[in-house]
């Protein structure tokens, strides 16, 4: 929207003070991280694209609830074709460690699939990620897996889609 919100991107940690709820209250004042004059979202988020159709997603199913460090995580979406014209939709995966030993990203782009679609046409989008994706480096620079529940998302852009959860069980 301006200069003024770089560096702004989506895979960015969570400062705390959320803005769309209470924030947290110091000396009698609620603090929350908005900007006063605009949005503190970007104008297109990451991966928002334009088509001459219209796309509706549905029907998240999350086949694997429950995964082992060394298993794989398995999500399904539909996809819909909602418009009169023929389209191509980037369907993006993003996934959310929600407890970790560092702070963790509010979400990471894990998968993405192109799909052409013709009017009307549904087709189902299916997702494997090993659970060797969903982990990070920790302070001692030693990449890890951590057991622990987890948010994925699968929609058009990282702003909006289905939600779904899942754990890493030890």
């Amino acid at each position: 929207r301006c200069e003024g919100q770089i560096p702004i991107y989506y895979a960015r940690k969570n400062t705390g003070r959320p803005a769309d709820l209470g924030g947290v209250t110091q000396f009698n004042q609620s603090h929350k991280s908005v900007y006063l004059d605009e949005p503190d979202t970007p104008l297109f988020p990451f991966g928002y694209g334009l088509s001459y159709t219209s796309f509706v997603y549905r029907n998240l199913v999350v086949e694997t609830p429950a995964l082992a460090v060394d298993g794989r995580l398995v999500v399904t979406a539909e996809v819909s074709n909602a418009g009169s014209r023929a389209g191509d939709e980037v369907v993006q995966c993003y996934v959310r460690d929600l407890v970790g030993s560092i702070t963790r990203p509010v979400k990471e782009l894990k998968g993405f699939q192109r799909i052409s679609l013709q009017p009307g046409e549904t087709r189902v989008v299916r997702f494997e990620i090993p659970a060797g994706d969903l982990g990070f480096h920790g302070r001692d620079m030693r990449y890890r897996v951590e057991p622990g529940k987890f948010t994925v998302w699968v929609g058009p852009h990282s702003r909006e889609g289905l939600e779904g959860g899942f754990e890493i069980v030890g």
